[in-house]
């Protein structure tokens, strides 16, 4: 008997065998890199054994089946993360309050309140509101070139809470917000007082030389007035002359914010020096004295106009500008721009502050029964001063102006004694009172040491420039 070859096993379309192999593939990834755990739990043995052509359709759905339950029973990780990030969060949200609104702006030019308001974007509303708040809260509209101001806002930054500004070394002022409406502050610092010496040489003018010094303007107007008894700063002043000056200097922080009193003053003029010390009496009188004690202060000042240049002379044959003539010119004339102040050169009453001839406007004042000034072509009169009033020495009684017979803005200064003019640039005047004797020796207790201050501030200066 003959036996018979094996039998070949059955042949099958090649789709179908790759078919079954990629079914394969993906069940065996699915278990191997996405386990459930239940697939965990059980290892799954998969017959690869193939059947008939008729049977693989069935195979097939079973595979597919089985597919789906794998999948069903064990959802990919990125299936349960979705899930998570779409599941309600219970912890609750804490956000920091808003903090108000802060914005500092700078004054321009042309510059108002209501543009400032605009520009760090308040309604204009608030600028009603903020100046209606407080009488005192207009000094915000008074602004000045440079000035700061700084606001604090709500979050929105529609309401003002606060507006601050510093209006000057010294001083600062405030308006907050409440429940009641706007409240106005304001500070004040108060400075501390020491004393500094300065000392400056004439090149051109006393007040560009005492500028170059480091005095401020009003200070150099301040020393005029002390020395003013004595020197002409209308025509003594000369290329040379030498100043020294020891005053108060207002601190704050170490900073120097501002100037007091000139506490004591040297001056040479011509090679003459004249010296003044500041001094308050126990009556609480205060004055400048000349180093030993004789009063800086006089009957009379020497010009009744500041730093003006004299046009002409006192007189006894001069030709008159405009009535073209040979006239006595019984005074000085100081010319000045117009609107320059003209000041009392002593005490007295007002005899006349209206219109005289050729004068114009004119102030005649009698000084005591003896001596009389007069000042004319005036543009007007300085408030307060009428006929039959008083005046004080230094007090500004009127303005430089053209009235009268008058080519240019000037002022006519007469002097007279015991009715006779006399030449006002050439006289002696009287003088005041020195120290009393009582008060004498308090007196040299301040002035020495102050004056031993100029002189050893003096001595370092010149031994510096030696070297």
């Amino acid at each position: 008997m003959t036996s018979q070859p094996p039998k070949a096993p059955p042949l099958y379309p090649k789709t179908h065998l790759l078919a079954a192999s990629g079914i394969a593939a993906l069940l065996s990834l699915a278990l191997l890199v996405f386990p459930s755990s239940e697939v965990e739990a059980k290892r799954t043995t998969l017959n690869l054994e193939l059947e008939t052509p008729a049977e693989q359709l069935t195979q097939d759905q079973d595979a597919s089946e089985l597919v789906q339950a794998t999948n069903e029973a064990s959802p990919p990780p990125f299936a349960q993360i979705e899930q998570q990030d779409s599941a309600p969060v219970e912890t609750a949200k804490i956000e920091p309050p808003k903090a108000p609104s802060h914005r500092e702006v700078i004054v321009s030019k042309g510059d108002t309140l209501s543009t400032l308001f605009q520009k760090v974007g308040l309604p204009a509303t608030s600028v009603h509101e903020v100046l209606a708040s407080d009488k005192q809260a207009k000094q915000f509209s008074q602004l000045k070139h440079g000035q700061k101001l700084e606001f604090e806002m709500s979050p929105d930054g529609q309401q003002l809470n606060k507006l601050h500004s510093q209006v000057s070394d010294l001083e600062t002022i405030t308006l907050n917000r409440s429940a009641k409406g706007y409240t106005f502050r304001r500070v004040t610092t108060q400075p501390t007082m020491r004393s500094a010496y300065v000392h400056g040489v004439i090149s051109s003018s006393l007040s560009v030389s005492g500028q170059r010094a480091g005095l401020p303007h009003s200070m150099t107007m301040d020393m005029a007035k002390v020395f003013g008894y004595d020197i002409d700063f209308a025509q003594d002043i000369r290329p040379g002359d030498q100043f020294e000056v020891v005053y108060e200097q207002k601190v704050v922080n170490g900073k120097a914010v501002g100037t007091g009193n000139i506490l004591s003053a040297r001056f040479t003029n011509r090679g003459k020096t004249f010296t003044a010390v500041r001094y308050t009496s126990k009556q609480g009188i205060t004055n400048y004295y000349t180093a030993d004690g004789n009063s800086m202060r006089k009957a009379f000042i020497r010009t009744p106009v500041d730093f003006a240049r004299i046009s002409s002379r006192f007189s006894s044959g001069r030709k008159h500008p405009i009535l073209n003539k040979i006239r006595a010119h019984k005074g000085v004339d100081y010319a000045a721009p117009r609107g320059t102040p003209i000041k009392a050169t002593g005490d007295g009453k007002v005899l006349l502050a209206g219109r005289r001839g050729g004068y114009g406007n004119t102030v005649i004042i009698q000084h005591g029964n003896t001596y009389r000034t007069l000042y004319g072509h005036m543009q007007g009169f300085a408030k307060g001063v009428k006929t039959g009033g008083s005046v004080k020495q230094g007090q500004v009684i009127g303005y430089i102006g053209t009235t009268g017979l008058s080519t240019g803005p000037h002022l006519h200064y007469e002097f007279q004694v015991n009715g006779v003019h006399v030449d006002p640039l050439g006289q002696k005047l009287p003088m005041a009172d020195p120290i009393a004797k009582a008060e004498r020796t308090r007196f040299l207790q301040q002035s020495q040491p102050l004056m031993a201050r100029m002189n050893q501030e003096k001595a370092t200066l010149l031994a510096s420039s030696k070297r």
